[in-house]
């Protein structure tokens, strides 16, 4: 009998500190309301990691940590918490898939929390892929999710990050190194006042189920968007 490999899911994510998160919101939120909408985002994307099969949950965290969010959260005990590490978001990417690979992962995802409708399904095959990158691109440029597997490809130099040339710049890196780029269907990131008008609009109309999803949408509800 093969062994099964060893799969890790990170949600990569930013402390939930009053002015510091979802800042590009600040034209139609004050940073009081842009806070508690941002812990909707992390349930959500809590919710979508533990909805996930076959895999150890990670959460990466980009310094610093000031609030009690991480420590004091009692639905975290399975969660392993850890500090994002570099420069830019490409280096804190590198570093967190590099620890994973050295700890005996085969298979690892790494997704935001900017898309807190993502659909589970998407992230369930990247991590059921044997593809060297597998990558779900996003509508603003770049991409919602990212998925590897050991061979260390080198996909993160020369990335414009947070400009709307992520996805083609990672693409054009994975050529160069002769990488098969497998994708998801595309999704959304909600960073901007007509993102969040688009998730409310997307939320009713769907109306998800989960708990997390309910909260978020009543929440929502409650904005003058």
């Amino acid at each position: 009998m093969n062994k099964p490999k060893r799969r890790a899911i990170i949600l990569f994510a930013k402390d939930p500190v009053c002015g510091r998160v979802k800042t590009r919101l600040a034209s139609l939120l004050d940073e009081e309301t842009t806070l508690k909408l941002y812990l909707h985002f992390l349930t959500a994307g809590l919710s979508l990691l533990e909805s996930v099969q076959g895999a150890d949950r990670f959460i990466a965290v980009a310094p610093p940590l000031t609030s009690e969010y991480f420590q004091s959260n009692p639905r975290l005990a399975a969660f392993a918490i850890f500090t994002q590490e570099g420069d830019d978001l490409g280096q804190r990417m590198r570093q967190a898939f590099a620890q994973c690979f050295e700890d005996g992962y085969e298979r690892v995802v790494i997704v935001g929390a900017d898309s807190p409708s993502l659909p589970v399904e998407y992230v369930q095959r990247a991590l059921d892929s044997d593809q060297a990158l597998t990558l779900g691109p996003a509508v603003d440029g770049g991409y919602y999710l990212i998925g590897m597997g050991p061979q260390r490809v080198e996909i993160f130099e020369n990335v414009h990050w947070g400009t709307g040339s992520v996805l083609s710049d990672t693409g054009a890196n994975a050529r160069r190194e002769g990488v098969e780029v497998e994708l998801l269907p595309v999704w959304y990131d909600v960073d901007r006042p007509e993102d969040l008008r688009f998730l409310k609009t997307h939320m009713e109309l769907s109306r998800d189920s989960k708990e997390s999803a309910q909260t978020l949408l009543k929440f929502l509800e409650t904005l003058e968007l």
